[in-house]
């Protein structure tokens, strides 16, 4: 991906959930896909995909359960 694109992507998060700690890396990927990271924390994988002249970006993230909240936390209810 190129700079206009990353910092397209960059834009659109950060106003599509009202903040400003969505970062993008390109770092090294063959592939063509950026990490993401939220604050500063690494949070998934944006993917590039282009069919038939169409531009596309698919967001992976994965979400460790040993993250999530414990089933009694009161706060789920």
């Amino acid at each position: 991906m190129n700079r206009t694109e990353i910092m397209r992507l960059r834009k659109y998060l950060n106003d599509k959930f009202e903040t400003s700690k969505f970062e993008l890396d390109p770092g090294n990927q063959k592939d063509g896909s950026m990490e993401l990271h939220f604050n500063g924390e690494f949070i998934g994988v944006i993917y590039r995909d282009e069919d038939e002249g169409e531009v596309s970006y698919a967001l992976n993230i994965a979400i460790l359960e040993e993250d999530l909240p414990t089933p009694s936390d009161a706060s789920l209810i």
